[in-house]
């Protein structure tokens, strides 16, 4: 598979980036809910350095992702029997998941600056986690997480609508079967 896009499939680097990307961020959602309910310091640290390292790399992967579309590749066009409204949502729910990622980045690590938790999560302080909702950046990565959950549920929901009700095999066009 070339790395690049072709008329009807995208290139094994946005393949890559895309898988990679959405298996980090059902990681980041699972960790950040479990970490948010935890009162165990030390064991809600340990989750938090794993969440932010992630985090980070999606940070980088979505910066990788649009540098991609702009310098490097073009997006295969829209299948032709796609009506308007459905290529305006999509372009809508892919924009905004672009969004959503770079503000939850953003929020997190504004939270840990804030807060002064980075130095405790990466081993440099010593003390108790403060107490992440007296900073203003945890409400909007609360928000953030649902607002993440809901796009992916819309996009994934798309995905397969094309693929078991349309059956026009359009996953394929993201790796997943032949097209």
């Amino acid at each position: 598979m070339p790395a690049r896009s072709t008329g009807n499939r995208y290139g094994a680097v946005p393949i890559a980036i895309h898988w990679i990307t959405a298996l980090a961020l059902l990681g980041l959602l699972l960790s950040g809910f479990r970490a948010a309910g935890m009162v165990d310091d030390v064991a809600k640290a340990g989750i938090l350095r794993i969440h932010t390292a992630v985090g980070v790399a999606v940070l980088a992967l979505t910066l990788a992702r649009i540098l991609w579309w702009v310098a490097v590749d073009r997006k295969p066009p829209y299948p032709t029997s796609l009506p308007r409204w459905q290529k305006a949502a999509s372009s809508a729910v892919h924009g905004l998941l672009y969004l959503a990622i770079l503000l939850m980045a953003g929020s997190g690590i504004a939270m840990m600056a804030l807060s002064g938790a980075a130095d405790i999560v990466w081993g440099a302080g010593a003390g108790p986690l403060p107490d992440f909702t007296r900073y203003p950046p945890r409400a909007g990565h609360g928000l953030g997480a649902m607002l993440l959950i809901a796009l992916t549920l819309a996009h994934v929901g798309a995905a397969l609508y094309h693929q078991f009700v349309l059956r026009d095999r359009l996953l394929a066009r993201m790796g997943l079967g032949r097209s």
